[in-house]
């Protein structure tokens, strides 16, 4: 199996080829045109390949960058995309196995995701929720299940080749990116409009805890799960390590403890405060409200997405939803 590397160079090339050949047939329907109207000596039949409006077209996307800026550009913007899809394939999305949409209505479920596809080579997440945490609290945390993804995507011989691809494209640790990065291109890629939601115990996105669920699988169950298989289980993991780190006579555990009793004060904050009352309040979403609507209904408890925020105010004027936005909302 080819590594990750010659696959980004292999879809570079093609893109190249591909990009010059509509370059050609532009060049030659200008040319038939004029030709027509015998104006060939008067109008330009060229078309420069930075006018070639292909979404894939380097020239078009970068017109003033180097040939050697624009190689290393596509691949960025080539591994973005594939951690994009791979989060995708984590909610059922997408598939490894099936072209297109899998999981994009309302409501659907792991079970709907089996009836398209039956015996998946990559399993999505069972509850719809994927922790993003510092540490590895949680066996099926955001970076765990990419890591599975590609050894299944592109072969487990590759596997370490194709992360160290990845981080030296990204110019950082895999983790980093999806504690730091990953959301904010998801906001920025879905222009303001996400459809994965970044729970979070601080909605600056500097929480200690945060958890990735996606909005066409939400129900309420989902924000159940959150509380009480991520949230609590999570707390009672740092109650757990704090007391046995108190126990040691090591100065570094002793630091180490000091750590983590205020992520521990802060996801309690947040259960207390944010997270249990909306559970309690039970929010019911409809997607033909729209993302708008719908994520501000969550208030504190997703990250703050400045672009919706502002518009608040405004949101809670509006009549027509089916679930309006109230004050309480906040």
């Amino acid at each position: 199996m080819k590594t990750l590397e010659e696959i980004v160079a292999q879809h570079r090339a093609e893109w190249a080829a591909r990009s010059l050949a509509q370059q050609q047939l532009e060049i030659a329907n200008n040319e038939a045109v004029a030709k027509l109207y015998g104006l060939e000596d008067e109008v330009p039949s060229y078309v420069p390949l930075e006018r070639v409006s292909l979404t894939n077209n380097s020239a078009f996307r970068w017109p003033n960058k180097s040939p050697e800026e624009r190689d290393i550009l596509f691949t960025q913007s080539a591994i973005l995309d594939l951690l994009s899809y791979a989060v995708g394939c984590m909610f059922g999305r997408y598939s490894l196995d099936e072209p297109g949409l899998i999981l994009a209505s309302q409501g659907e479920t792991l079970k709907d995701y089996l009836a398209r596809v039956p015996n998946p080579s990559f399993m999505p997440d069972r509850d719809n929720v994927i922790p993003v945490t510092s540490g590895d609290w949680f066996d099926d945390n955001i970076e765990a299940r990419f890591r599975q993804f590609l050894r299944i995507a592109f072969g487990k011989s590759n596997a370490h080749e194709n992360l160290q691809f990845i981080e030296e494209t990204l110019g950082k640790s895999i983790k980093q990116y999806f504690l730091k990065d990953f959301y904010a291109d998801h906001v920025k890629r879905y222009k303001n409009r996400p459809i994965y939601w970044m729970f979070s115990s601080r909605p600056d996105g500097k929480g200690s805890f945060n958890a990735l669920v996606y909005l066409h699988r939400y129900t309420p169950a989902t924000l159940n799960a959150l509380l009480n298989e991520y949230l609590r289980e999570f707390q009672e993991k740092l109650r757990g390590t704090i007391t046995s780190l108190d126990g040691s006579t090591d100065a570094a555990a002793k630091k180490r403890s000091d750590v983590l009793r205020p992520v521990l004060t802060e996801c309690e904050d947040y259960e207390r405060d944010v997270l249990y009352p909306l559970v309690l309040r039970n929010p019911q979403i409809d997607l033909d409200d729209g993302v708008l609507v719908n994520y501000l209904r969550f208030g504190r408890a997703v990250l703050r997405i400045r672009a919706i925020e502002d518009k608040r105010s405004d949101v809670e004027q509006w009549t027509w939803p089916v679930n309006p936005l109230r004050p309480e909302d906040a």
